[in-house]
């Protein structure tokens, strides 16, 4: 788990369906950048499109993803100087990731992050998505 002066900081990375239902969760250190994750959540992702925010931008993620015949649908870091296109139609639907975090925070132990060890939080994260899909 990462630390800070506040403690430990945990990043909670998911995989869903385009109905914001969660596929796959995985934890990083706070300090951890979000790219060092894009292989894992890639070999969970189903679909057409692998839609990511901005700090999943890098050329080998997009190659990645090419490569498994999904097209990216990646926002362009702001200092990029030749930004690929982007599908803003799909991009759009980048907001029911948001919406699925949103939901997850709704689970007190989960927003909060009392557990220790960063095995005991994934299990809280993967209750609260069991009680999220059976709703």
């Amino acid at each position: 788990m990462g630390r800070s002066r506040g403690g430990f900081s945990t990043k909670v990375h998911a995989v869903t369906t385009t109905g914001g239902k969660p596929i796959h969760l995985a934890l990083t250190p706070g300090q951890q950048h979000e790219s060092t994750m894009a292989e894992e959540l890639l070999v969970h992702a189903e679909g057409e499109a692998f839609i990511a925010d901005t700090g999943y931008d890098a050329e080998r993620i997009r190659s990645n993803v090419l490569k498994v015949e999904m097209k990216p649908v990646i926002h362009s870091h702001p200092g990029r100087k030749q930004p690929p296109p982007l599908d803003r139609p799909l991009y759009r639907l980048r907001h029911r990731v948001e919406c699925f975090f949103h939901d997850l925070k709704r689970f007190r132990a989960a927003a909060t992050r009392y557990d220790k060890t960063a095995k005991c939080y994934l299990a809280v994260l993967h209750v609260a998505s069991l009680l999220l899909w059976l709703r």
